[in-house]
Parts: C-alpha cells; sequence; structure tokens
C-alpha cells in the first residue's frame, strides 16, 4: 500500500515538473513571432534578427530540457 502511494507520489511529482516545458514551448513560439515580424518589417536587419532569435530558441529549450531532465530522474532514480 506505501509503495503505491509513493509511485503515485513520483508520477504527479514528474508531471508537474513538466509545467516548464510549457513556458519553454511559449517562449520558443514568442520569439519567433517577434523576429518574423522584425524580418518582414525591416529585411537588412534579418541577420541579426536571425542569429538573436537561434540564440533565444537554444536558452528557452535548455529550460525545457532541464525539465525534462528532472522528470526522469524522479521517475526512474528516486
Amino acid at each position: 500500500m506505501e509503495g503505491n502511494i509513493i509511485q503515485a507520489a513520483k508520477f504527479v511529482g514528474a508531471g508537474l515538473s513538466m509545467i516548464g516545458a510549457l513556458g519553454g514551448g511559449i517562449g520558443i513560439g514568442l520569439s519567433v513571432q517577434g523576429a518574423l515580424e522584425g524580418m518582414a518589417r525591416n529585411p537588412d536587419a534579418y541577420s541579426n534578427l536571425l542569429t538573436n532569435m537561434i540564440l533565444g530558441i537554444a536558452f528557452s529549450e535548455a529550460i525545457a530540457i532541464y525539465c525534462l531532465v528532472i522528470a526522469f530522474l524522479m521517475l526512474f532514480v528516486l
């Protein structure tokens, strides 16, 4: 009985830790949207906007990957 409660708590904790991935997805979407709007308004700034967009996507994706790692640690290590 006690083992089932602990197992259920692991699943709930892993699910809650993945909420941070939602923020990463929203951040990626907003950065791409802003860069595309900037490129459409000023095509001369394409290279600067593209570089900054890729950096922003990488940082946002890193947060989502950290959340995934924490979820896996909760499921398989604890």
